[in-house]
């Protein structure tokens, strides 16, 4: 009798505990937008993206519209949070400066760094992997990042590579090697262009997009190697837009327990397990 109370009552609080979760489980809720989130009720949310960055984000010729991971990630979550929303192409460089300059809300996929946190907030869902772009055949045979001293490296003006490269190009002088020659682009466009015309060895860039590039352009390209860094991609809004960054917080939490990011990663070739645990980070 009292094994059959135990686990009764066993029972119950089990049965109570899944209906709490499920109770405090993220969910999508776009009718209730004025009453969640009554700072965004009205307005147009204004998202820019670069592109040039299949596969997060391509123009569509046929279309004329922006395609890709990023544009149906950012659909998704502004639906589940029920706001409206313009999605408009631009330069990656002026991406961020427009959101500090209040031009734009929010862009996707930028990396998460410290110094980026002092002038902007971030919504985490990501996690980063590097692709080493070089011409078809690999001419001067880069294997890693060891390869590099002596070497010309694009990177993305004011990228996380970018800073990486130069502190390597320290170490390459403090043991007596070449330093590294870096070169910035303002976009991946102009990125491409200096690995194809041999200005530059290597372009360092994201790795799904390295791996798109020589896809798309077999006889032009190759990846030279990879690295899956510790690095975070994220939203990024302008600091203190505390309503618009709570907002997205709780879409991207409901959107990756649906599993609709798994979805969308896999749709567009891009490794699932690069989901990360969305997380708001203000510094």
């Amino acid at each position: 009798m009292r094994s059959t109370i135990f686990a009764m009552t066993l029972l119950t609080a089990v049965l109570g505990g899944t209906a709490a979760f499920a109770q405090s489980a993220p969910q999508c809720e776009p009718a209730k937008v004025a009453e969640k989130y009554p700072a965004l009720a009205g307005k147009t949310i204004l998202m820019g993206a670069d592109g040039q960055t299949p596969p997060y984000a391509s123009l569509d010729s046929k279309t004329n519209t922006l395609v890709g991971s990023d544009i149906d990630l950012a659909k998704a979550v502004f639906d589940c949070i029920g706001v409206k929303y313009e999605i408009k192409p631009g330069a990656w460089s002026g991406l961020f400066p427009a959101i500090i300059a209040g031009q734009i809300d929010l862009m996707y996929y930028l990396y998460y760094n410290e110094t980026r946190a002092q002038k902007g907030d971030f919504i985490l869902y990501m996690k980063a992997g590097t692709g080493a772009l070089t011409q078809k055949g690999n001419p001067k045979s880069i294997k890693s990042q060891d390869d590099l001293c002596g070497k010309t490296v694009a990177t993305g003006l004011g990228s996380v590579e970018e800073a990486q490269m130069k502190k390597l190009g320290e170490e390459c002088v403090a043991a007596k090697k070449p330093n590294v020659e870096v070169m910035t682009y303002p976009d991946h466009a102009a990125g491409f262009r200096l690995i194809a015309t041999s200005r530059a060895d290597i372009m360092l860039t994201d790795l799904a997009l390295v791996d798109k590039t020589v896809a798309d352009n077999p006889t032009i390209y190759q990846r030279a190697y990879s690295v899956v860094s510790g690095f975070k991609i994220g939203i990024a809004v302008k600091k203190g837009n505390d309503a618009l960054s709570s907002a997205l917080l709780d879409g991207l939490k409901a959107v990756q327990a649906a599993g609709t990011e798994q979805a969308i990663l896999k749709k567009y070739g891009i490794d699932p397990t690069l989901e990360y645990p969305t997380e708001l980070k203000t510094q």
